[in-house]
Parts: C-alpha cells; sequence; structure tokens
C-alpha cells in the first residue's frame, strides 16, 4: 500500500496539532540549562533546539556534537553547515567529557559532522572521545551515531575497539530517495556498515529514519525489512522538518496513527526496540536502548 493510501497529509502552511511542542520545564532541566549556559557547553538539544530537550535532560541524557560545526557533505535535509571544516581540535575528546562530568550526565550520545577531508575521516577523534569520557565518567553509558566513515574498515574497527554500549548510524531515507537527500552517501553502503558492526562485535546497533519526504509506505517497511536483516536492534522513525527555505521542502506530515503503524511492524519484525512518532529523533530515549 502506498503512502497515498496511508495516514499522511499534506503539509499545510502551518504545523498540525500533533507537532506542537510544550516548552521544557522542571528541575532537572533548568539546572542543566544553567550549566550550559554558565560553562558555554555544547550540546546537539540545545543547538538543534530538539523538541524532546526538556524530557531527555529530565532522564539525564544528552547528546554532543564533535569534529566541528561544518560539514563535508551537503545532505538536502541537514540544517549543520557545509563547507571546508576547521582543523581538528585535539583537546576536543577532554572538553567534552569534562561537559558530561559538569551535567552529570548519565547516558551520553556522541555525533559528528562528516569529516571525508581527514584521512581518518575524523575515527582517532572518535574513538579518542570515546576513551576520554570513559575515564573521566566510568559510570556514564555510551551511544556512538557515527558517519559512514565510506564504509572503510579500518575507521570502523576504531569504534568497535572502544565498545560503546550503542552504536548508530543513520540510514535516514528509503532506497529510492537517499540520492536527492543524502547526496554524497549510499543506502546499500549505510546498510553495509550496520552489519560490518554487527559482524565485529557491537552489541546494539541503531539505526533511524525520516518520514515526510515523500516515501510511499511499502518503501518504509522495505526499509525496516532491510535493517532488520543487517541484525539492526533499535530503529527510530520521526517526522521531517525543513530547516530552512534552501532544504527540501516538507512533502507530507504522518499521522500518529501511521507513525504507531510502523511501530507496530518493526516490533513484529523484532527489533528489539522502535521508537516512532512525529517528534522522534534519534536519540530519543536513547537512555532506554541500552536495556
Amino acid at each position: 500500500m502506498s503512502i497515498n493510501t496511508a495516514e499522511s497529509v499534506a503539509p499545510p502552511k502551518g504545523k498540525p496539532k500533533w507537532l506542537r511542542v510544550k516548552l521544557p520545564t522542571g528541575k532537572k532541566y533548568t539546572e542543566l540549562r544553567g550549566l550550559v549556559d554558565k560553562y558555554n557547553l555544547h550540546t546537539i538539544c540545545t543547538s538543534g533546539s530538539c523538541p524532546n530537550m526538556g524530557e531527555c535532560w529530565g532522564e539525564g541524557t544528552a547528546t554532543f556534537m564533535i569534529l566541528g560545526n561544518v560539514c563535508t557533505r551537503s545532505c538536502g535535509f541537514c540544517g549543520v553547515k557545509t563547507g571546508r571544516p576547521e582543523t581538528v581540535d585535539w583537546a576536543e575528546p577532554e572538553k567534552v567529557a569534562r561537559s558530561i562530568k559538569l551535567m552529570n550526565i548519565k547516558h551520553a550520545v556522541i555525533t559528528s559532522v562528516d569529516r571525508d577531508d581527514l584521512k581518518d575521516m575524523g575515527s582517532i577523534i572518535w574513538a579518542e572521545t570515546v576513551k576520554a569520557i570513559r575515564r573521566m565518567n566510568p559510570n556514564t553509558t555510551l551511544e556512538t551515531l557515527i558517519p559512514d566513515f565510506q564504509g572503510i574498515e579500518k575507521h570502523l574497527d576504531r569504534i568497535v575497539e572502544v565498545a560503546p554500549e550503542v552504536v548508530s548510524h543513520n540510514m535516514e531515507t528509503v532506497r529510492r530517495l537517499t540520492r536527492e537527500v543524502r547526496i554524497q552517501a549510499k543506502y546499500d553502503r549505510s546498510l553495509e556498515v550496520l552489519k560490518y558492526l554487527k559482524r565485529q562485535g557491537i552489541n546494539r546497533t541503531k539505526s533511524g529514519i525520516m518520514l515526510g519526504l515523500g516515501e510511499k509506505e511499502d518503501e518504509v517497511i522495505q526499509t525496516l525489512h532491510d535493517l532488520r536483516a543487517a541484525n539492526v536492534d533499535i530503529v527510530t522513525i520521526g517526522q521531517y522538518l525543513q530547516p530552512s527555505k534552501k532544504h527540501l521542502p516538507v512533502n507530507q506530515f504522518i499521522t500518529p496513527d501511521q507513525f504507531k503503524k510502523y511501530e507496530e511492524i518493526g516490533l513484529e519484525l523484532g527489533f528489539r526496540h522502535v521508537e516512532s512518532g512525529a517528534l522522534v529523533r534519534s536519540s530519543y530515549k536513547a537512555h532506554k536502548h541500552i536495556e
């Protein structure tokens, strides 16, 4: 069945009611917000204005981005700047580890821009960051949301060697739309990365997709089948929202019932965790994914 007969609505001028977000509140959120502002800590939660920031921070989870804020790729959905990145900050691993300690984070998610300009694709800084966090925060669990490192195994091995509790790599969209949405990425390469991580002994692997870019229901279901065939344990499914007028437009808003349907399909396929909803993002309920 195509998305035309599934539950979705054409994007009107305003967002549907299920995309309206409450302002984050709570004692834990207020404390963490104060620390972030006082020490000028950098989290994706704040810079990306994540709709789930209050909920995640209240549960002791936060997401940090390493290797700068300029990406070598120009994906049509992503709000991160594209261009020539700055030189690598070799002190960054300690800075991130210190931020996690100051914020008393129980479960940290680390992500990065793509660094195709570097011989190691940034994998050395990735590994050093995990090591620094382990040294300074021995009780903090970790998820690494990694780029594809162009599928080069020796770079992926650096992630495997430091053994995060969860290793995630996002498919982002269905096969047909990959070239348009993730211009320099490849659908099958991403699947191979996820397969390789599992073969090398990563305990929990994870991936995420966005909906509302023009995909059909049967394509979404096929992507879920492909991820399970790659032995992925956890999948997140959320609504794409256009970061700016320069980015790909929203083709449709997926209804809560349709998200629920995908969740049920995912669980039937055997995923350990399925987070499916309009406001779901890659690190949503990430602390539960180590269970």
